[in-house]
C-alpha cells in the first residue's frame, strides 16, 4: 500500500496538495490575513483586559485548574495578561507580528493542554478566559478546546503567510 503511494510522488519534486483556485486566492489575499490578524489580536486584547482589571479573580481561576503550584499562581496571573496584551497589540498594529503570533500560539497550546488535562480528569473549573463565571460544564470545556484549536490554525496561517500585509506599522522584519 505504501509503495503505491510513494510511486505516485515523482522523485525530486515536492508533493503539492491541489487546492481550488478560489480558496488559494482567498488564502493569499492580504485582506484575509488582515481580518485573521485583527480577530486574533482583538480576542486576546479583550481577554487581557478583564484579567488585568481583576487579577485576583484570574488568580482564583488559575488556582482552580489544579495544575500549578500555589507559589506560582499569582505570578502567572500577573504576567500572562500582559503577554496577551502586548501580543494582541503586536498583531493589530503590525509591529513584530510574527513574534506576537508565536507567543499567542504558544499560549493557545498551553491553554489547550491544560483544558485537555482537566477534561480527562473530569475536573470542573472556571476557565478564566474572558471573565470568571464559575465552574464550566464538560460541554463548555470541549467548546473552549475547539475554539482554541481554531485560533491556533489562524495563528499558523498568519505565521506562514508570505504575501503583502496590510495596515502594518512595520513592513519588514
Amino acid at each position: 500500500m505504501f509503495a503505491s503511494l510513494l510511486t505516485a510522488i515523482p522523485r525530486g519534486k515536492k508533493a503539492v496538495i491541489p487546492v481550488n483556485k478560489t480558496v488559494r486566492k482567498f488564502l493569499d489575499s492580504p485582506w484575509t490575513e488582515l481580518a485573521v490578524r485583527w480577530i486574533l489580536g482583538a480576542t486576546f486584547l479583550f481577554a487581557a483586559f478583564h484579567k488585568i482589571m481583576a487579577p485576583e479573580s484570574f488568580a482564583k481561576a488559575i488556582y482552580s485548574y489544579g495544575l500549578f503550584p500555589e507559589i506560582s499562581v499569582n505570578l502567572i496571573a500577573i504576567i500572562l495578561p500582559f503577554l496577551e496584551l502586548f501580543s494582541g497589540l503586536a498583531l493589530i498594529f503590525g509591529v513584530y507580528y510574527r513574534a506576537g503570533v508565536v507567543i499567542l500560539s504558544g499560549l493557545l497550546i498551553l491553554f489547550t493542554v491544560t483544558l485537555s488535562i482537566n477534561l480527562i480528569r473530569g475536573h470542573q473549573f472556571d476557565c478564566g478566559c474572558f471573565y470568571t463565571s464559575g465552574p464550566s460544564p464538560v460541554s463548555d470545556i470541549v467548546y473552549l478546546m475547539i475554539r482554541d484549536i481554531l485560533y491556533l490554525v489562524g495563528g499558523a496561517y498568519l505565521f506562514v503567510f508570505k504575501g503583502h500585509r496590510r495596515c502594518c506599522i512595520q513592513k519588514k522584519i
